[in-house]
């Protein structure tokens, strides 16, 4: 398994970045919403509140802070 550094980006291109890595869709992700809620984050509509961010950190192991 090879890491890579992450890249970086506004949260949501974090976001993108690690579902890719994970190989995850929008509707893998009920931490966060609904596949409809994580689409709007992913386009810049909805911003990632402090639950979503400390759900995403714990799944992906990453500090909360490359999603702020």
């Amino acid at each position: 398994d090879e890491h890579f550094p992450l890249p970086q980006s506004n949260p949501a291109g974090v976001l993108r970045y690690l579902m890719d890595e994970h190989e995850l869709r929008q509707a893998d992700l009920p931490e966060v919403g609904s596949q409809g809620v994580v689409s709007e984050i992913l386009n810049g509509k909805r911003e990632l509140n402090v639950r979503q961010v400390r759900a995403l950190a714990n799944r992906f192991g990453v500090s909360p802070a490359v999603f702020i």
